[in-house]
Parts: C-alpha cells; sequence; structure tokens
C-alpha cells in the first residue's frame, strides 16, 4: 500500500518532462499508478469482502503514538475502486481532451496524479493524525489544479475560495481530531471504532469539530458555496475531484465514523438537517443554471447532502445503502462531466441555450449522457435505481428522524429528475428557434473513458447483488435488524417503488414547467452565499487596513515602547500577584572582580546609547555592548559563546555601517526634552524586569540540572566541547529549525534589495565616479568614446594593465596592485593599507574558519562561528576592493552556499532514518594512508552544511547590503563630463 502511494507522487515529480517529451501521451503514462492501484485492489476483493483486512503499519513518532497506519477493509476497498479507477480513466481522458499546446501542462499532469496519491492516502489511512495530511494534501492539490489556468481572476478567486473553507474546515477538524485521540487514548481509526470512548462533552465537542471539516469539504450547506464556483476548473478535475474523489472525503469520513458515533449528540439530527437543506438547495438552483457544468456541479451539491443523510443516519441498512448510492454517484456523475468537456471540446460552448440538434450530430456521445443521466435519475434497470431504491426503503424503516429525511429525500429525487432532463435537453436536444449547432467528430478514445463508467452504471444495475457482500461487510459494523435489506434490482411493487414514481412525476412537471419555476425560482432567490463570502472577505480587509493604519504608525521607537510598556507590565502584574522571588536565594553580584568592570563598563556605553544623535555613533556603542557582553562570557569560562557573540557583533556593526551609508548621519526624529526622559525608564525599567525575571527563573530551578546528563553523553561519544555537541547532535533539532529561519530571513532580505535578479551578472553600464581613472568604465565594458562591446568587461576580465587603471602606452611599467579590482575604485576611496592587509589576511582566515569547523569536537567553534569567520574574510576583501573584488572572491552566486549547506544539514538528518530516527547519529572509524587513524561522524557533516549556510547567508547580504548600493552610488554619480563642466 505504501509503495502504491509514494509511487504517484514519484511518477508527478516526472510528469513535466514526460509531458514535454511526449506530449498529451504522457498522460497514458501517469495513468499506471492508479491503474496499479485499481488492479491490487480488485485482487483484495474477496478478502475485504469476508470481512478481512490488509494493513501496514511503520512506528512514526512513538512518543506522540503517531504511526504510519495504512489498513484496507470493505469500506477503503470501495473507495479505493473509485479514487483509483475513475482517476485512471479521467487521465486516459485528459491525453485527449488537451493538446500539446496547452499552457502549464506538466504541471497540470503532476498535480493531477500527486492529487490521486493523496486521495488513495486519504482512504487508506488508518491514524487520525496520517488522515489529516493526506486530507491536507488534497486540499493543496486541488487548490493547484483549480487554478490552473492564474491568469484568469476567476480561477484565481475560485482557487482561493474552495482553499479557504476546505483548509479552515481542516484545520477545525484537526482540533476534534486532537480531542478525540486525547478521549480514546490513542489516534489509531479502527481502535477508535472497536472500543469507542464513553460519551462526554469532550467527546461531543470532537464530534462537531470532525464533522465541521467533513462538511466542508463534501460542500455541505453552508460550506457549498466553492463547489460550483470550482467549476472554473479544466473539464477533468471536475469529473474526478468534483464528482468521484475530494467530495466524496468528506461523506467518506462521515461513514467511517457513524459506526462508533452516531449515537453521540449532536451527530444524527445534524448531519439529518443539514444533508436534507443542502439537498434541496443545490437541485432547486440547478434548475436555473444555463452552463451544464454548473447544472452538474449543483446537481453534485444535491447528491452530496443525499449521501450525507445516508451515511449519517447510522444504521445497518443506511449503512448498506450510502454505500451502495457512493458508487453509483461516482458512476454517473463522473461521465456526465467527461460528456460535457466532450461537447464544450466539439462545439466551443457550454451555454445550453446555444447548443441545439447536438444528439444527431454525436450520436455516441448523447447516448452515453443518456445512459449516466438515466442512472441519475433512478432510471430502472440501472445501478441509480437499485441504489435509490435501497435508500428509499432503509430510511423508510428507520425512526422518525430518518423518515423526515425520506420526505426531503423524495423532494430532492424529483429536482434530480427535473434538472436531469434539463441537462439532456439542453445539451443535445433540438430547440425551436435556435440552429443547429456545429461540432467537429469525437474520437473513441475521447469517448471510451465515460462509455465505460456509463455502461458500469448499466451492468451493474442488474448485476447488484454482486456488490452485497462487500457492502455488507461495511454495514456489519451496525447492529443487524432482524430482517436486514438486501440489495437486489428488484423487491417488487411497494412504498419504495411509489415514492421512486412520485419523484419522477414530479421532476417531470418541473421540467415541463421551467419557466415559471425560473420565474419563482428568481423571485425567492435570497442573496447569493457567493457574495457574501465576498463581502465577508471584504470586510474582513477593511477591518485589518483600519488596525493596521491604528496600530502601524512607521515609528520604530514608538513600536518598541509599546512592547516593552506591554511586556513590562505582564511581568510586574506577576511578580506582584505571585511573589515568586520568595525563597530565592540572593543574586551574587560577581564571582571575580574583573565581571564587575566589565558589566560597569558595558553598562555605561549602553547608558550613553541613550542620549546619542547620530547614527554611526549608535551602532557603534551598541556593537560595544555587544563586545562587552562577549568580554563576560570569556571571563565566566565559555569560550564558544564569546567567539560566536564576537563574531556576531563583527558582522552586523560592518552590515550596520554599509546600510548606514543610504541613511542619514542624525537621527531624523525630533522628541522634546521631556519625551526622552519618558523613555529612558522605560528602556531602564525593561532592562532591569528581565534581569530580575531571569533571576527568579535560575533561582526556582526544582528538577536536576541537564548538564551533568549532557556532559556524560558527550564524553559517552568520545568528545569534549558540550557547547558544540549539543548543537550539531543532541539539541540538532533546533539548529535546523534556526538553520532555515535563517536562510528564509535572508532569501526575504535580500529579495527586498534585488528586485529582478540576484546576481550582478549583465549589469547595466555605470558610468565612471568623478575623479576615476579614463579606464575605469571597462568594469562595465564603457569605454570612454568608444562604442560598448557585446559583452560587459568586469576587472577580473580585463588585462592587468587595465585593472592597474594606465593608459594605453604606458604598459611597461604597470603599478603592483595587492587585490584584483582595486584598481576600479577612484583613487580618493582607495585604502592601500586596507588593500594590503586584505591581501595578507584572506587565506588565513579562510583555514582559520576551516580549522574552528573540524576542531569543533574538542575545542571551541563550530560551523555557525567558522562560517561567520569565512565570511569576515570576503567582507574584508569587498571593503578593501569593492564589489567587483567581492565578485571575483566568490565566482558562485551566494544562494547555492545557503542551499547547498541547508541540503546537506536536511540530507544528513533523513539519513538517520537508515536506523529508524531522523538525526540519528553515527560515527566511522578508519586509518588513511597520510592522515593516520580518523574518525566522521554525521556531526560533522551536519556542521558542515550549517558553516555552508552561514557563509551564504552572510555573502548574500553583503552584495545585497554593499555591492547592491554600490551599483546604486555609481548610478547617481554625475557623468566626469559634468563634474568638470
Amino acid at each position: 500500500m505504501s509503495v502504491l502511494i509514494l509511487c504517484h507522487f514519484a511518477l508527478a515529480l516526472f510528469a513535466a518532462p514526460l509531458v514535454r517529451r511526449w506530449g498529451t501521451r504522457a498522460f497514458l503514462v501517469l495513468a499506471l499508478p492508479p491503474a496499479a492501484a485499481a488492479v491490487w485492489a480488485l485482487t483484495r476483493w474477496s478478502t475485504t469482502a469476508a470481512g478481512g483486512t490488509d494493513t501496514t503499519e511503520w512506528r512514526w513518532l512513538p512518543a506522540y503514538h503517531v504511526d504510519w497506519a495504512l489498513r484496507l477493509d470493505a469500506l477503503a476497498e470501495l473507495m479505493v475502486l473509485l479514487a483509483a479507477g475513475v482517476g485512471t480513466l479521467v487521465l486516459v481522458y485528459c491525453a485527449s481532451y488537451f493538446d500539446d499546446r496547452s499552457r502549464q501542462l506538466g504541471r497540470f499532469a503532476g498535480n493531477l496524479l500527486a492529487f490521486a496519491g493523496a486521495m488513495l492516502g486519504l482512504v487508506l489511512a488508518d491514524d487520525l493524525v496520517l488522515l489529516y495530511i493526506f486530507w491536507e494534501l488534497t486540499t493543496v492539490f486541488s487548490y493547484l489544479l483549480i487554478g490552473q489556468t492564474s491568469d484568469h481572476k476567476r480561477n484565481r478567486r475560485s482557487a482561493l475560495q474552495a482553499l479557504t473553507v476546505t483548509a479552515l474546515g481542516g484545520l477545525t477538524m484537526l482540533v476534534g481530531f486532537l480531542l478525540l485521540g486525547h478521549e480514546a487514548g490513542t489516534y489509531r481509526i479502527s481502535a477508535i471504532l472497536a472500543d469507542p470512548p464513553p460519551p462526554s462533552a469532550a467527546l461531543s465537542a470532537a464530534v462537531v469539530l470532525i464533522l465541521v471539516g467533513a462538511l466542508s469539504k463534501s460542500a455541505i450547506w453552508p460550506f457549498s458555496l466553492w463547489l460550483p464556483n470550482a467549476m472554473a476548473a479544466p473539464t477533468p478535475v471536475s469529473a474526478y475531484l468534483h464528482a468521484a474523489a475530494m467530495v466524496k472525503a468528506g461523506v467518506y469520513l462521515v461513514a467511517r465514523l457513524a459506526p462508533a458515533f452516531a449515537e453521540i449528540t449532536p451527530w444524527r439530527p445534524l448531519l439529518l438537517v443539514l444533508g436534507s437543506l443542502t439537498m434541496l438547495l443545490g437541485g432547486w438552483r440547478a434548475l436555473r443554471m444555463n452552463d451544464l457544468k454548473l447544472v452538474l456541479a449543483y446537481g453534485t451539491v444535491s447528491q452530496l447532502g443525499f449521501l450525507t443523510v445516508l451515511a449519517g443516519a447510522g444504521g445497518h441498512d443506511t449503512g448498506l445503502a450510502a454505500t451502495a448510492m457512493i458508487l453509483g454517484h461516482a458512476l454517473f456523475k463522473a461521465p456526465l462531466f467527461l460528456v460535457t468537456g466532450i461537447v464544450d471540446h466539439a462545439t466551443g460552448t457550454r451555454d445550453l441555450r446555444k447548443l441545439s440538434g447536438l444528439g444527431r450530430r454525436l450520436p455516441a456521445v448523447c447516448a452515453v449522457a443518456v445512459l449516466a443521466g438515466a442512472s441519475m435519475a433512478a432510471v430502472p434497470p440501472l445501478l441509480g435505481f437499485a441504489a435509490k431504491e435501497a435508500a428509499f426503503q432503509t430510511l423508510l424503516d428507520g425512526s422518525t428522524g430518518d423518515r423526515w429525511a425520506l420526505a426531503a429525500a423524495v423532494a430532492g429525487s424529483g429536482l434530480t429528475t427535473a434538472y436531469t432532463l434539463r441537462y439532456l435537453w439542453g445539451a443535445f436536444a433540438r430547440k425551436p428557434g435556435v440552429p443547429d449547432t456545429g461540432a467537429h467528430p469525437v474520437p473513441a478514445a475521447f469517448l471510451a473513458p465515460p462509455a465505460v463508467l456509463a455502461l458500469a452504471c448499466l451492468v451493474l444495475g442488474p448485476g447488484v447483488p454482486w456488490l452485497q457482500d462487500l457492502l455488507g461487510a461495511y454495514a456489519a459494523q451496525f447492529p443487524a435488524p432482524d430482517d436486514p435489506y438486501h440489495l437486489a434490482l428488484w423487491h417488487g411493487a411497494g412504498l419504495a417503488l411509489g415514492l421512486s414514481a412520485a419523484a419522477w412525476a414530479g421532476g417531470v412537471l418541473l421540467f415541463l414547467a421551467s419557466g415559471p419555476v425560473l420565474r419563482v425560482g428568481h423571485a425567492l432567490a435570497l442573496r447569493s452565499a457567493d457574495r457574501v463570502f465576498g463581502g465577508m472577505l471584504l470586510a474582513l480587509e477593511r477591518t485589518a487596513l483600519q488596525c493596521t493604519g491604528l496600530v502601524q504608525r512607521g515609528s520604530l521607537p514608538a513600536y518598541l515602547v509599546t512592547t516593552m510598556s506591554v511586556v513590562l507590565a505582564g511581568q510586574i502584574a506577576v511578580l506582584v500577584v505571585d511573589e515568586p522571588w520568595t525563597g530565592t536565594p540572593a543574586p551574587r553580584l560577581w564571582d571575580h572582580p574583573t565581571q564587575a568592570g566589565v558589566a560597569l563598563l558595558t553598562c555605561a556605553v549602553a547608558l550613553l546609547c541613550l542620549g546619542v544623535r547620530r547614527r554611526m555613533k549608535a551602532v557603534v556603542l551598541a556593537g560595544l555592548t555587544g563586545y562587552g557582553t562577549a568580554l563576560l562570557f570569556v571571563a565566566q569560562g565559555a569560550p564558544d559563546l564569546a567567539l560566536t557573540q564576537f563574531c556576531v557583533e563583527t558582522v552586523s556593526m560592518i552590515v550596520y555601517v554599509l546600510v548606514l551609508r543610504r541613511m542619514p548621519v542624525y537621527f531624523e526624529e525630533n522628541f522634546s526634552r521631556w519625551r526622552r526622559l519618558m523613555r529612558m525608564p522605560v528602556a531602564l525599567a525593561g532592562g532591569a524586569a528581565v534581569a530580575v525575571v531571569l533571576w527568579i527563573m535560575a533561582g526556582h530551578r526544582r528538577a536536576e540540572s541537564a548538564g551533568a546528563a549532557m556532559v556524560e553523553e558527550t564524553a559517552h561519544h568520545g568528545l569534549k566541547d558540550v557547547v558544540a555537541t549539543i548543537l550539531v547532535d543532541l539539541r540538532a533539532w533546533d539548529t535546523m529549525g534556526e538553520s532555515a529561519v535563517l536562510a528564509a530571513a535572508a532569501v526575504g532580505v535580500t529579495s527586498l534589495i534585488y528586485l529582478h535578479r540576484r546576481t550582478d551578472a549583465a549589469e547595466q553600464p555605470v558610468l565612471p565616479l568623478p575623479g576615476d581613472h579614463p579606464h575605469a568604465a571597462l568594469r562595465t565594458g564603457d569605454e570612454p568614446g568608444t562604442a560598448p562591446p557585446t559583452a560587459p568587461r568586469t576587472a577580473w576580465q580585463a588585462s592587468r594593465y587595465e585593472s592597474a587603471g594606465l593608459p594605453s602606452g604606458d604598459e611597461g611599467a604597470p603599478e603592483r596592485t595587492w587585490l584584483a579590482a582595486s584598481a576600479t575604485l577612484a583613487p580618493e576611496r582607495r585604502s592601500l593599507v586596507l588593500e594590503v592587509v586584505a591581501r595578507l589576511i584572506f587565506h588565513p582566515v579562510l583555514v582559520l574558519s576551516v580549522y574552528l569547523l573540524l576542531c569543533a569536537e574538542n575545542l571551541p567553534g563550530g560551523g555557525f562561528v567558522a562560517g561567520l569567520t569565512a565570511g569576515v574574510a570576503f567582507i574584508a576583501r569587498y571593503l578593501a576592493g569593492g564589489r567587483h573584488e567581492l565578485a571575483d572572491a566568490v565566482r558562485f552566486k551566494a544562494g547555492l552556499f545557503t542551499g547547498l549547506g541547508l541540503f546537506l544539514s536536511t540530507a544528513t538528518a533523513l539519513g538517520g532514518l537508515g536506523e529508524g530516527t531522523v538525526l540519528h547519529g553515527w560515527t566511522w572509524h578508519g586509518h588513511l594512508p597520510v592522515w593516520g587513524d580518523a574518525h566522521l561522524s554525521t556531526a560533522v557533516l551536519f556542521d558542515c552544511g550549517v558553516y555552508l549556510l552561514v557563509l551564504g547567508v552572510v555573502l548574500d547580504i553583503v552584495r545585497a547590503l554593499g555591492a547592491r548600493i554600490d551599483r546604486q552610488i555609481e548610478r547617481a554619480a554625475p557623468r566626469p563630463e559634468e563634474g568638470r563642466a
């Protein structure tokens, strides 16, 4: 089972290249995984029909009792056959529906196949959390498929609406799953059904929350608005997702949980009332539609309400009827959607007011549609009739609530007959005053998929007893009545048949009176749910804008004062009420006089920041406080922390300085003296409150410190550096998360600078700065008085004479340059001392960074501080030689280092799955010819990933805030001629 699911996702990854190579024929290859799943399910028919199951289990998150658990029973067998079988036919249908010129066809094919895999996982999942994961995967892929034509506003809006409704329902359902798992003591669905928890308020709340998710997925009122709008998707999506698969997920979940929770309040009244209401509203709305797809869409909403009533009734016979109706609905609704696509493909329209005489032009298509439509209208001897008879009879034999639902079902069936006739008449009949519609011939391969499904309705009508064992195995989970219902095409001329005849007669009358029905419908129509949804979104957006305008004033000091005031008030309130300092040992002011001296100097520098008006001075003073903190770490005996703090402060100060080049020298906000005096106490009180809270937290420790255990664990692995071992081994999950956040932040910051591209290649012409050498323009390929070359020339592409900035003819005595691109700078912007220092320290600092990386197991260091150190080396070259020097030093994009580092860390973490858990550590010991005895651990590989990631982040920030700003300054500089003028 797991292999079948994974095959869907694996092949979906290759859908785009397959489509590029083979065109629409690639859909035939992509149909193989669902076809294999359908064949496998057929081989297990006898087992599941006999009440047996197939299971797969893998311990996933044992601490949380969450497993990769799959289970095939009778209900799952039925749903697998529908999801995989209809999915196979839809993919085959796509090969004829699309052509090789269709836009983004590869992405569509991959999303459709991935959805099939997610749906397969959903119906097989035997764990609540696993079911939720597949549930949301179907939501995501549905969003992508509905929004396939994303350049159309309607598609984007419909996709967003479907995502909003179903995702919110899914999140609500997740809360219900967690409550249910807590009450039951397990998340295993089969275990919960076998031994359900006793009724309680918490269980009732869990049931309601779960039903919200199920009803939103199956478009039950009041969540039914998204399904008709989803018809903006291509027709194959409508046939699969919105007829046979996704919308059945909610009904499936109701049917799955009904044996255990049908008696829990308010399960039955909630489902019977909302299902009946949805059945009537959807059927009535379908009579007013003129688009063939919308007729079927609202008809689907109506039918889903009927299925919800049957599945939610929670009885043996209604459960049998529900599964028969689930099968029948998929087999008649999917071919009708596919036929609609054929009609649209052949004529270019789905408007039934413009279609006329198509039954004579496309007789085979008409025959398939009539067969499927007759099954939808429950005409004998088709499967739809047998399923409808079962539904009527079982509701008739049920409770009082079931009989009320039966009345709604009969009325809904009349509406079903009416909109079925409207569909068939609108698509294929010849209409007075409407010219016959032209249509091109339909290939047999195009018609084959809907024909197979329609013929299944015809075959399984008389053959419905063949389904008794499988569907009865699901119904056996309910208490059986004395005389249980058995599926058959003919049960005699009873009351159920009379109700069916009444529904047919009522439907025919509604169709014949279509004019008055339309007028009454428009007169009674309330405000469109779609408009209500749009109004709610607009009101939410306006409220958000008003709140944002109220609190977001654009003043960073105001934000800081507000944040610190709220935090300070909360801390003071807790301190006053709880008095947590009781029993807390008094703090020691210092362990050594050196600490006191460093602390006093650091506090003095911090106080000086309060009265600073120049930005540069504030940055320097803030950096000094960071260096003072690092010195405290040194005095406390924490070299790893001190080394990291020094590197972070150095890089941070350099970045600040780079940014300050584009900012005013002085702070622009002018505060009166009293406002400044009001803010100082807030800042000082905030710092004091944090210090007090830390003192109380440290003094209230009751459990044994984890430090001793970590030291012992580090020594057990033959290592000495506890801090580095914690970061890359014992708490590597935290490091992975922080690395991902760091990479995302760097990408976000630099993306704001690089609006169009993230590389300095193919630059626009940059004019020389005033005072530059005549040949300084070679950095962009523009030499004064000459036409620009075909390719830009940069400093590392120029000759050594050109890069030295010498005029032509002076090549005999070239000037010595310490850096490759330093001559591209104007003389007043160069510093020979800085160039020499950068040249001398560059390689030693890089070697030092590698040393800090490799020695981290036993000495201070690590991937983070090593990456910062390497970054400082490249920053030195940039400061000395400018942006072209940085480009010469780093020939690759910074994003390559970031991505490679994140990939290496993640791959190392996933490699631990070979031993059963993510981030499982292992160590290799061996002997190398020259090196001698050596060992290599996953912690080192993980740390290498951190090293590359941090280096990439530093380079990306320097290129964005340094090199990019350099380009802006150069472009803003006047021409040399203008300067001389």
